[in-house]
């Protein structure tokens, strides 16, 4: 079968491998479509700080189940989509309900093999029924899933304003939830073509660039700043900053993650009493939101799905994707 490998940074081969067979309590998956995104990147660029060489990527991913092992339930046919966060089920974040923080959490693509491949063995547990949707729907579901775990981390009495910080992928993602649930979003980036892209093909008013940032989204909030603020930059500077956009009484959501040491002005984080929440990988319930969502026709994947490219071609596409960052939002992988 074929196999995409990045064998070390800034290098990726199409090679073959046996086709894998699926055991006890496991499936088989045909890979149709792999979505790429910033994780992929990293990993290519060399800055991912948990993954060793060689890995085969793809966590965002979509086809049919062909095979099946003893003691298993699902049957052959139909598409399915990926949990890709493996958890133990034993541990402490396990036991309460939350094995996306899994102490000993297995995320495909990262700690092991992904979907880059014709064919990925995979756990029961893992696959997601992903009937009236479309490869390529289907292999947006987990990018949206991380968005929709974001906004379902606020406050539950949480209402108003939501500012996204970043509006990349999982910004877009997280905007598009935040929206459906009723805030008033606006999103802000360094970048005026992700910026540009929100507002033009998505519908949102309220974008934001500039040095001036502080004084801008004052302006456009009577002073009152955010109720939620979500970042999604994955950049210290930018999540230091976040603070001082979230309102008194408000909460600031880091979906975002970067290595290093984060710190804030403690009278800045106290005189607000602000609540500060981390939201990481998503629950099977986020991926349930979501399809339903998209089977609805309310989340626009026709829009987010900017790019193509044939599983052959991506070797040398790959950095194409990575130059083109500001107009590309989705890629996709064609098998």
């Amino acid at each position: 079968m074929r196999t995409i490998i990045c064998q070390e940074p800034f290098r990726l081969a199409l090679t073959t491998r046996s086709e894998p067979i699926a055991g006890p309590g496991e499936v088989l998956v045909r890979i149709s479509r792999v979505g790429l995104c910033g994780t992929d990147y990293h990993i290519f660029a060399g800055r991912h700080p948990f993954l060793q060489y060689p890995r085969v990527m793809g966590h965002e991913l979509s086809g049919e189940i062909v095979a099946v092992g003893p003691g298993t339930t699902l049957r052959t046919g139909g598409p399915v989509t990926i949990n890709p966060y493996i958890s133990c089920g034993r541990c402490v974040a396990c036991r309460k309900g939350k094995p996306n923080a899994c102490v000993n959490i297995n995320v495909l693509g990262v700690h092991s093999d992904g979907g880059l491949s014709d064919m990925l063995v995979v756990p029961e547990s893992a696959v997601i029924d992903a009937e009236g949707l479309t490869m390529d729907q289907a292999a947006m579901v987990e990018f949206l899933a991380i968005g929709a775990h974001a906004v379902a981390r606020v406050p539950t009495n949480a209402c108003g304003r939501m500012l996204v910080v970043g509006a990349g992928p999982i910004g877009i993602a997280t905007a598009l939830f935040g929206r459906l649930d009723g805030f008033d979003v606006m999103l802000t980036d360094q970048r005026e073509a992700r910026l540009a892209f929100a507002r033009e093909r998505l519908g949102f008013e309220g974008v934001f660039a500039g040095d001036a940032l502080e004084t801008v989204l004052a302006e456009q909030t009577g002073g009152d700043m955010f109720d939620v603020v979500v970042d999604a930059t994955g950049s210290l500077p930018a999540m230091r900053r976040s603070l001082g956009l979230v309102a008194h009484g408000g909460a600031l959501v880091l979906v975002g993650v970067a290595p290093g040491e984060l710190a804030f002005e403690d009278p800045e984080f106290h005189k607000r009493e602000a609540i500060l929440i981390a939201s990481r990988n998503a629950l099977a319930a986020d991926f349930e939101r979501v399809i339903a969502a998209i089977r609805s026709g309310v989340i626009p994947t026709g829009i987010l799905h900017t790019h193509s490219v044939d599983v052959g071609e991506l070797p040398e596409r790959f950095p194409e994707l990575i130059a083109a960052a500001d107009s590309v939002l989705k890629a996709i992988t064609r098998f």
